[in-house]
């Protein structure tokens, strides 16, 4: 069972049998591979390498000076860490490293890693599913940013773990997005519920009913990507989140979504963070997707959005292959990004 999967039923561990599995360590969790956790954590640090030794520069000197912090704060800015973050960052480090009497620029970026894990905390939420059968996912985010993928991959995890998921097609936008769901469908072995050219809040209506007769644990909602400036766009999206709500009133599912999720393209600097803004601020978010953090992404935007949206970080993805999305932990992360 891995860690972000709650369950709520005989058959699957209780929250409580889950409290192994959500420490730090991770150590239960096991890649088909053979790689588990640790191999998964190795393409992580590889991919943040670029970052974590631009940084790593800064602490080469033999002493703590006013030039080492003028140095790092500019390699924070530059990792799109953002200007709040970098700020709160150095002036939690100063404060540490006076209480903690450092006196090496080796100690100091150990306590840079306790800072950062301490700023990214927040972020590090299990995604828990199981208080309503189905739990229903809407899953938006702009094009190109890995959402049809990391969807996915989620469900992999999903249907590993046991659960029976059901994918919805609303990604009536984009010509090909129906036909690569379908393909994800097949690979995962699942059912999905698709219409050509169909109105995507009325497939939405659709699968949440149909999860809901055919006793699905999850339906995972599979919206079109667009920017957030696209207004007409973003309407639609609002309409499918009020659709999908009628449907979990006439299904007796309570308030649904039950979550909503945005996927993020590692790569887009402190863009992603206005993107979290406006999908939050039009749909109320309750968790984000980090994808493609695998060579160019600086990685710092986290602590961008955890200083200006704390919105839970289910998973991160280091790649294109099924097992390549993980759960997000923030000293993990704090320890990749500067080591």
């Amino acid at each position: 069972m891995f860690s972000f999967f709650k369950k709520k039923s005989p058959s699957f561990p209780s929250a409580d049998d889950l409290t192994a599995a959500n420490a730090p360590s991770h150590a239960s969790n096991k890649a088909p591979d053979g790689s588990g956790r640790q191999g998964w954590l190795a393409k992580l640090k590889n991919g943040l390498g670029k970052t974590a030794a631009s940084i790593s520069h800064v602490f080469g000197g033999s002493r703590i000076d006013e030039a080492l912090f003028e140095d790092l704060e500019s390699a924070l800015l530059m990792a799109d860490a953002g200007v709040a973050a970098t700020k709160f960052l150095i002036q939690s480090l100063r404060r540490q490293a006076k209480e903690s009497k450092a006196e090496t620029p080796a100690q100091l970026k150990e306590l840079l890693v306790d800072c950062l894990s301490d700023l990214l905390a927040p972020l590090e939420k299990p995604l828990s599913i199981g208080a309503q059968q189905p739990t229903v996912i809407m899953v938006t985010g702009v094009n190109g940013a890995g959402k049809t993928t990391s969807i996915g991959k989620l469900t992999h995890r999903l249907a590993d773990s046991g659960a029976s998921v059901l994918l919805a097609a609303a990604d009536t936008f984009r010509a090909a997005a129906r036909e690569q769901l379908t393909v994800w469908a097949d690979r995962n072995t699942v059912e999905i519920v698709s219409q050509e050219g169909g109105d995507p809040a009325a497939v939405s209506y659709d699968a949440v009913c149909a999860g809901k007769a055919r006793g699905k644990d999850v339906v995972l909602i599979d919206t079109a990507g667009r920017l957030p400036t696209q207004i007409h766009l973003m309407e639609e999206l609002k309409k499918i989140k009020r659709v999908v709500q009628k449907a979990g009133d006439a299904s007796g599912l309570g308030a649904c979504p039950h979550e909503v999720l945005l996927v993020i393209d590692g790569n887009t600097g402190q863009n992603a963070l206005a993107q979290v803004r406006a999908f939050d601020d039009a749909l109320g978010l309750t968790g984000l997707i980090i994808t493609k953090l695998d060579g160019t992404a600086k990685g710092g935007v986290l602590a961008a959005i955890a200083r200006d949206r704390p919105i839970p970080v289910y998973f991160i993805g280091v790649g294109e292959q099924l097992e390549e999305l993980e759960t997000f932990h923030a000293r993990e992360f704090a320890q990749a990004l500067l080591n």
